[in-house]
């Protein structure tokens, strides 16, 4: 792959740099972020039929989590760089019983719907009332355009389970002809171009989430939390056949026809951006905003660190531990849930099979059927598997209440105060959470109304552009308590008048 970055200034990006970011860097970064995705969806996978046949107990599909079970229980050893079908299948060993019960998956989308499972406001602090509602109608106008609420939950699901999440925010062509173009920019009015005209081109602007995998910033070598430039690296499936010969990555080869996919590489700078296809360099232009159009939002804040801390790799090694456990109790039930029966000296016993109503014949008097097995009680085995949970619990700050699981008495839940202690772990969580992706939507609102100035379509200052995000109470309100704590507030003046009326 040959790169010409002579866009960007000469000495200013290195091709060797960029080379290595895509040949070395990025295969492992893409394995480690794919195993997280695969642990939160935790995707079923169907395998062939002598594999599933490797025992009695075997099913038909695979699931993603079995990755991290010991090959006593799966009968196959995986590697690493393995995927899920791509294990070695242990001879001596016979699969058993596989249970997986996948408690990352409904943690993170606990904590999505008390991030952002009510509609969330962007205020204004412009020191203009006409102002600050415009600039509240443009940024609505921008979020929903981009799928509003729904944006807001994907950005929340990528964020907890990577780590951290990126946005692109890209002009529409119209205001990109403007930029180039450098209109004056008339800020006799608020919306110089009238309120229409301004939310029309508003809802242009596109807003792209990108997933970790594909994104290789290029960072300060000073100071992380710059980005000199962006770069995203990915293969992107086209609406065609591949052709014989053509190269294509391992999770897409298979003997039967092929989708086409093309090697995509994207590099945005503050004064140009490129696109290459397998190597080939299809587009360029200058970037007239002047800066990286890129908006870095960490999950849970990590210092010194360009990743935020993930809510799926925390979760990893006690997942992989919980499901070992359900597998070995599987596996113990199989063998002991069920009578079993020891047949001696009797003929045929394969070509019958004990049934109710049926009687056995035999003229040897040393022949007999021992029933063993049943069921046996194991507290220890239910203790670790509870302690395991737990665990879990405390890792990730969301109990089984906040899914709506009451296993025990919890007393009076009607209080306020209440609630709040029983879900003080999650909203600890969620506080934490709402301070890093607010800062991230009012950094892409800035963001918004800075391009929306230069391009002379909406004139502010940047104290227009100072926002606040609100985010609403993620637990639910008692409006008698309301109205009875406003009820409150509204007699405190009347007792304070009192009180100095009986002093004097």
């Amino acid at each position: 792959m040959a790169f010409d970055f002579t866009l960007f200034g000469p000495g200013r990006l290195s091709e060797a740099f960029v080379q290595w970011l895509i040949t070395e860097q990025w295969p492992d970064q893409d394995n480690h972020y794919a195993r997280l995705w695969d642990y939160y969806q935790n995707p079923t996978t169907p395998i062939a039929t002598a594999v599933a046949k490797q025992s009695e107990s075997a099913r038909s599909y695979i699931q993603a989590q079995e990755m991290g079970l010991p090959s006593r229980i799966t009968g196959v050893v995986y590697s690493d760089r393995d995927g899920i079908l791509a294990g070695s299948v242990l001879s001596d060993i016979q699969r058993k019983e596989v249970v997986i019960e996948n408690d990352i998956a409904w943690r993170i989308n606990a904590m999505v719907d008390f991030l952002f499972g009510k509609e969330i406001k962007i205020i204004s602090r412009s020191p203009d009332a006409a102002r600050r509602r415009d600039i509240e109608q443009i940024l609505k106008a921008v979020f929903d355009a981009n799928g509003g609420i729904g944006l807001f939950q994907d950005m929340a699901v990528l964020g907890g389970v990577y780590g951290f999440v990126d946005c692109i925010v890209r002009p529409g062509p119209a205001i990109l002809a403007r930029l180039a173009g450098s209109p004056p920019i008339d800020s006799s009015s608020p919306l110089s171009n009238g309120v229409q005209s301004v939310l029309h081109h508003a809802e242009t602007i596109d807003l792209e989430l990108i997933d970790a995998p594909r994104a290789l910033p290029v960072l300060d070598e000073n100071d992380c939390r710059k980005i000199r430039y962006y770069i995203q690296h990915f293969y992107q499936a086209q609406n065609d056949i591949a052709k014989d010969g053509q190269s294509l990555p391992q999770f897409f080869r298979s003997t039967a026809s092929r989708r086409q996919t093309v090697a995509v590489t994207e590099v945005i700078g503050p004064d140009g951006w490129q696109r290459y296809e397998d190597g080939n360099r299809i587009a360029q232009s200058v970037n007239p905003m002047g800066f990286v159009p890129v908006v870095h939002i960490q999950n849970i804040a990590q210092p010194l660190f360009y990743e935020g801390i993930s809510d799926v790799a925390q979760l990893v090694a006690l997942q992989d531990e919980l499901n070992t456990r359900l597998s070995d109790r599987a596996s113990r039930l199989t063998m002991q849930a069920f009578k079993m029966y020891l047949v001696k000296g009797i003929d045929d016993v394969t070509d019958k099979p004990i049934a109710p109503g049926r009687m056995w014949c035999t003229d040897n008097p040393d022949a007999s059927i021992e029933a063993f097995g049943g069921d046996q009680a194991m507290p220890s085995e239910n203790m670790h598997i509870a302690e395991i949970r737990e665990a879990m619990d405390k890792i990730s700050g969301v109990t089984p209440v906040v899914a709506g699981v009451l296993k025990n008495k919890l007393g009076n839940l009607t209080s306020g105060v209440a609630l709040k202690l029983t879900f003080m772990g999650t909203l600890a969580r969620t506080a934490r959470k709402q301070f890093t992706y607010g800062r991230g939507i009012r950094q892409i609102g800035q963001m918004v109304l800075d391009i929306l100035d230069k391009a002379g379509l909406y004139h502010t200052d940047p104290q227009d552009r100072i926002l606040d995000v609100e985010f609403p109470n993620p637990l639910p309100e008692d409006e008698l308590d309301k109205l009875q704590q406003a009820q409150l507030k509204s007699q405190l003046p009347d007792t304070a008048d009192h009180s100095e009326q009986k002093e004097q």
